[in-house]
């Protein structure tokens, strides 16, 4: 593993974030002195959460603790203490996570310039990685934290914690669909990533305690429960030396109220092809995956130690199709990795092209300290990476938008998420398909001749389309 012999980018974007904020502090300074000490109780609280569906879970589980030991929530300016779930994934990540510290700390000393006292706790994944680095520059912060440490966050904010007081999540997500998080941490090597270094290796949540909690979200009246994890595909190898995904399927689409179960992040090398005969056959598992690619040339994989091969990944999707008619396939890829060749991006575009993706998502390339590829460097320009990413998200708006002009004249089924009023002034919907996940997939903007709720189930007959979206009317 490379060790690191120079400050960390995050190092350097701290102290530049932090020499800014230094530059137009007010007089009410806590910075590396005095710090205003919160003495009476704290009664509300702000949770700010950065990143991914899995740092949304960890606040909701955070929250409804919180919320059992009789504190309140409120706007990040009004509460007595806010707390930051960071991400610290890749460097835009990383970045947003900083420069929200920095934002939250400038807030605390103007409050402080009031008289007002705030507390300020920092947790998850960038706390957990770089947590030396964040205590020497960020010393607005009262206390640091790292990803799932609720207990501590909680002791934190009372001093009278007790342990029959756990609670249960309090939804942040629009109340119809929520998040499930089947495990914790990630066993798979991949050279690029660093979620193994923050999360640990993989640990799966008993069958039992899942059961119980996607009951727990259809009586809040969830209708959709979305499956998360680092890697799906690993589930039940820890707890009883198999995998064990498609019994689960079973077990949580068996759950009365649950009308759409959907499948994210699944690992491509030693897919369980067990789950597929589970999607073609339960009705209200979403034919849907998604499983993040990362490239497609076989070099490239063999670098990032992804276990796989074009030629095997292509027999995988094959598979997946054959055995799951009409499955919406959804994946990512990496632009700019280290040892990507032209030909090898050239490659990459052939196969998004012929594979025919429904949804596809680019991440340029981000160096993570300590990760395998570190020591490969970050040979290709920014500028190279952008449009090397442009380049695929272009071949994929063309695929996009003709999928979508296919779907003209058809009946879909379609979850309604929100309610608007357009430039015209009339009421219409806005709604995914059972192809599309929620705030990363396709829009359904529709008309309706009756009133329609959140969370309710419609059938429409599409009439337009364009590259993400499509249109329609609800039928009576």
């Amino acid at each position: 593993m490379h060790t690191k012999s120079h400050p960390t980018k995050v190092a350097d974007k701290i102290a530049d974030k932090s020499s800014s904020l230094r530059t137009s502090r007010t007089n009410a300074r806590i910075d590396g002195g005095e710090t205003i000490t919160k003495k009476a109780p704290i009664e509300t609280v702000s949770v700010i959460t950065l990143g991914c569906s899995k740092n949304t879970t960890d606040s909701e589980t955070l929250m409804g603790m919180i919320q059992a030991h009789g504190m309140n929530f409120t706007d990040a300016r009004s509460a007595d203490a806010v707390i930051i779930n960071t991400c610290g994934f890749i460097d835009r990540a990383k970045e947003e996570s900083i420069t929200t510290i920095f934002e939250a700390i400038k807030q605390k000393e103007e409050l402080a310039a009031e008289g007002k006292a705030q507390k300020l706790i920092v947790a998850g994944c960038l706390s957990q990685r770089y947590g030396e680095e964040l205590r020497k520059e960020m010393t607005g912060v009262d206390e640091f934290f790292g990803e799932s440490d609720f207990e501590n966050v909680v002791k934190a904010l009372t001093p009278n914690f007790k342990y029959n007081l756990l609670g249960e999540r309090v939804l942040t997500t629009s109340p119809h669909y929520a998040y499930l998080k089947i495990s914790e941490g990630c066993d798979n090597p991949c050279s690029f990533c660093a979620i193994p270094l923050i999360r640990g290796g993989h640990r799966s949540r008993p069958v039992e305690k899942l059961v119980e909690e996607a009951q727990f979200l259809v009586s809040k009246g969830v209708k959709e429960i979305i499956l998360i994890g680092q890697d799906l595909t690993d589930y039940g190898r820890d707890l009883s030396g198999k995998r064990t995904l498609a019994d689960l399927l079973k077990y949580i689409s068996d759950v009365d109220g649950v009308e759409w179960l959907r499948l994210m992040y699944a690992f491509p090398s030693k897919f369980p092809k067990d789950i597929l005969p589970v999607l073609a056959e339960r009705a209200n598992i979403c034919k849907y995956l998604d499983m993040p690619l990362q490239h497609a040339s076989t070099n490239v994989l063999k670098s990032m130690r992804r276990g796989i091969t074009r030629n095997t990944t292509e027999n995988l999707l094959e598979e997946i199709r054959a055995t799951v008619p009409g499955i919406a396939l959804r994946t990512t890829f990496i632009a700019g990795y280290p040892s990507e060749t032209q030909a090898d991006f050239e490659e990459l575009c052939d196969f998004v092209q012929t594979q025919q993706f429904d949804r596809v998502g680019v991440f340029e390339y981000s160096q993570e300290d300590d990760t395998y590829s570190y020591i490969l460097g970050d040979p290709i320009s920014a500028e190279v990476k952008q449009d090397r990413a442009a380049k695929i998200m272009a071949i994929q708006r063309e695929i996009s938008l003709a999928k979508n002009e296919a779907k003209i004249g058809t009946t879909q089924k379609i979850l309604i998420d929100q309610a608007f009023t357009n430039e015209n002034g009339t009421i219409e919907y806005q709604g995914r398909s059972e192809s599309d996940a929620p705030e990363v997939d396709n829009e359904v903007f529709l008309q309706s001749s009756r009133p329609l709720q959140t969370g309710d189930m419609v059938l429409a007959n599409i009439y337009d389309a364009a590259e993400y979206d499509l249109f329609g009317e609800v039928l009576s």
